[in-house]
């Protein structure tokens, strides 16, 4: 099965159906009048929050979702049926965007939300609407008009407690196999993770959060470079960042400069997500002699001028990882009671995320625009298509 977080599709509203022009014809009852009757409401188009989709695969083989059209009106005041309405089921946390305006339609976070995004025509009317003293055999009607038709772009964002935030190969995806059940592919060689994975961590009956493992970050990845733009929207939906940072790494590179870069890519993606709270989690301290340990954490922690939460684990081992699960569970059950008891609290939240996600609309929208100048430079002779990305992922039985 493919992992696909975008898409674009078609959403047609039903016509409404027109309203008859139809007098009454039984025998012994001249003139009878006017009786044609009107037509019905064309069907709307709505999307549906559902949490058994995890993918928007669905929409990359089917893009084009329309509605039933109304009925024409009848005679003897009959009206049309109404067209019905199409219920399109999509992951929650599915961003909906208009790709003509790039305004933002509607954000689905709640199972069973749902979202008118077509509304259907509106009926026409039959001539009996239009009998008056003066005119008794009305031969006007008004026709059912159509109903919306609109390009949207969708864009799934993991609905996740924990974002894990790092460069390639630091452990995070080693770390989110070891607290939870997600099985993604780790190996001893260096490689990135190419999709999202979401782990839920359990640590006793109904004590639980989600973590989520996105492809890791690298220099430039603001502006573009490699997986980490296209990913990185998934951690807005985040209220925890834990930033893995390999403390031996295999190249020998320096962890400080690797970490400020990290730091400086999530700045220039969203300010506002460069402010939630993050802990500082060094790992693979296993590869470190025993008396070393501690003076390569104070170096990293005093070069980064780091002053929040710091934890030490080795995570292929689960050395330190009950401890860092357990504050964040701690902390994230904390956060969630003040934003209940404490209105200010629950405001500052929902600013946060409005920030987050105006962030990163206005970097998707850079990202089209860069597209679509792209296409307009090349022509319509590329059949590069962005499928080609694409990632085939495996889920075990």
């Amino acid at each position: 099965m493919q992992f696909v977080d975008e898409a674009s599709i078609i959403v047609e509203a039903g016509k409404g159906g027109n309203g008859c022009l139809s007098f009454r014809r039984e025998k012994y009852v001249p003139k009878g009048g006017p009786d044609g009757g009107d037509g019905g409401h064309g069907g709307s188009v709505y999307l549906i929050g559902d949490d058994s989709l995890n993918t928007l695969i669905d929409f990359k083989f089917q893009r084009f979702y329309k509605a039933e059209n109304g009925q024409g009106g009848m005679g003897r005041q009959m009206s049309g049926k109404a067209g019905e309405d199409l219920h399109v089921k999509v992951p929650v946390g599915t961003t909906v965007i208009d790709e003509d305006t790039l305004e933002v339609i509607a954000d689905v976070t709640d199972i069973g939300q749902v979202v008118l995004v077509g509304e259907g025509g509106r009926r026409g009317l039959g001539n009996i609407h239009f009998k008056s003293s003066t005119n008794r055999a009305p031969r006007r009607t008004t026709p059912g008009t159509e109903g919306d038709r609109r390009n949207l772009r969708l864009e799934m964002k993991v609905m996740a407690d924990v974002g894990l935030l790092g460069m390639p190969n630091a452990g995070k995806s080693t770390l989110i196999r070891s607290v939870s059940a997600a099985k993604p592919k780790v190996a001893n060689y260096p490689f990135t993770t190419l999709v999202p994975n979401l782990g839920v961590v359990k640590l006793g009956m109904h004590e639980h959060f989600v973590m989520a493992d996105v492809p890791g970050l690298i220099e430039g990845a603001s502006d573009g470079a490699g997986l980490g733009l296209r990913f990185l929207k998934h951690l807005t939906r985040t209220r925890l960042l834990f930033h893995v940072v390999d403390v031996a790494p295999f190249d020998e590179s320096d962890p400080v400069e690797a970490a400020q870069a990290i730091i400086h890519e999530l700045g220039q993606f969203s300010p506002a997500l460069s402010e939630r709270p993050r802990w500082l989690v060094l790992n693979k301290f296993d590869l470190l002699p025993e008396d070393e340990r501690e003076a390569r954490a104070q170096a990293i922690i005093q070069a980064l001028n780091w002053d929040g939460p710091v934890f030490r684990i080795s995570a292929i081992s689960s050395d330190g990882t009950d401890k860092l699960v357990q504050a964040a569970y701690r902390w994230l059950t904390e956060q969630q009671r003040l934003e209940n008891e404490d209105e200010e609290a629950h405001a500052r939240e929902q600013e946060m995320r409005r920030r987050m996600e105006e962030e990163s609309v206005a970097r998707t929208e850079a990202r089209l625009g860069r597209r679509r100048k792209r296409d307009d430079d090349e022509g319509d002779d590329d059949d590069f298509d962005d499928d080609d990305y694409d990632v085939e992922v495996e889920y075990a039985p």
